[in-house]
């Protein structure tokens, strides 16, 4: 199994960084790894990735020098050894209730004498049966690192007893859905994410594991650092692509081009929201 780098960064107290690919292209997720970024996340929560697709975007990964996150759907437990099979070295496990549920996490994503985890050997995580049985699920166990997701009240109060559940690597705090489920969307530096923010800090760092969320720019990334933070994700290729399209947009309106632009109308008129994924780190 390749060495996570990010795993290797986080036991060594380095921070690390990772962004967040949508579009199923290879093209994307090899060019991202050879930039170096410690991680690449792909969502199986939110986007029609089949598990085909990405053992693709994962083998494009690998020429690389990035992690591959995969996040599952809550409850997804089968499906978290086939996303490690096609090569992901971290499980990012969204929704995350209570301790129990982390150590269910922790159960299918870790084989004996860990977890439980399916055993088969036959796919690129092993590789292909070149490794023996022993050394690969030492290997594996080792380099697989488990993500818990953290986006509602009730399991940041549970955050403490999640933190110290054995195979579990770090604490992440999802904004959006934090701030949505408590009747402030879109404001993610709301008093009340702030205050949940804080308190998961606290949790991790009194059990000595490492935790993050979201970042919107390097400031921000500092201030959470301040706090404890060694896990911070940045950035969306769809939003990265829009941003480019309409500087160019812009550049050239200048110069008295026009463009028939179907959603800037909406967005105006949703103006309070149209801050959301810069608050979300889903920009340059």
């Amino acid at each position: 199994m390749k060495p996570s780098k990010i795993k290797a960064k986080l036991e060594a107290g380095e921070p690390v960084l990772i962004t967040h690919l949508g579009l199923a292209d290879a093209s994307l997720f090899e060019l991202a790894s050879l930039m170096g970024f410690d991680g690449l996340w792909i969502d199986f929560e939110h986007h029609g990735f089949s598990l085909e697709t990405a053992h693709h975007l994962m083998r494009a990964v690998r020429v690389g020098t990035a992690d591959v996150i995969a996040r599952p759907a809550k409850g997804e437990f089968m499906r978290m050894g086939r996303l490690l099979e096609a090569g992901a070295q971290g499980i990012m496990y969204p929704r995350c209730d209570n301790a129990a549920e982390a150590a269910e996490v922790v159960k299918w994503a870790k084989f004996p004498p860990m977890g439980r985890r399916g055993l088969d050997g036959g796919n690129p995580d092993a590789p292909y049966c070149t490794v023996p049985t022993t050394q690969y699920i030492e290997r594996a166990n080792r380099q697989t690192f488990i993500i818990i997701q953290v986006e509602e009240q009730h399991a940041v109060d549970n955050a403490h007893e999640m933190a110290q559940v054995e195979g579990v690597d770090v604490l992440f705090f999802g904004p959006n859905d934090f701030a949505a489920l408590n009747g402030v969307p879109g404001q993610t530096d709301h008093p009340i994410v702030k205050r949940a923010i804080r308190k998961l800090a606290e949790a991790a760092g009194a059990a000595g594991k490492a935790w993050g969320t979201i970042c919107n720019s390097p400031a921000h990334a500092r201030e959470l650092m301040d706090m404890g933070a060694t896990f911070l994700a940045h950035g969306a290729d769809i939003v990265l692509i829009r941003q480019a399209y309409e500087r160019i947009q812009k550049d050239f309106q200048e110069i008295g081009f026009h463009f028939d632009n179907r959603w800037r109308v909406e967005a105006d008129e949703a103006a309070p929201e149209a801050g959301s994924l810069a608050r979300h780190g889903l920009t340059l």
